[in-house]
């Protein structure tokens, strides 16, 4: 039995491209791709360290959604800041 992929508009796009031929090649692949994992590595480097007090209550929520998330909940918690510090942190109330 084969299982129906959802894809969001942008992905829907890609793969309509994709299937009509429409995308092509880069040239040097190889040193596009040197590039952008070492931009990558750069912008994920953890250099620093921060401690902070949170109440307990505080720490059990995180963890039990970085749980649903399937993350520990440490790189969830840094990952929540990244998005806060870079404006997309959205708020959902």
């Amino acid at each position: 039995m084969k299982t129906k992929v959802k894809y969001d508009k942008e992905e829907l796009e890609l793969v309509q491209a994709w299937e009509a031929g429409a995308l092509k090649p880069v040239g040097d692949m190889a040193q596009r791709l040197k590039d952008h994992r070492g931009i990558a590595e750069a912008s994920f480097k953890k250099d620093q360290r921060l401690n902070i007090r949170i109440s307990s209550r505080d720490l059990k929520s995180l963890q039990a959604r970085a749980l649903e998330e399937g993350i520990p909940y440490q790189t969830f918690a840094a990952s929540l800041l990244h998005k806060f510090v870079n404006g997309h942190l959205v708020n959902q109330r």
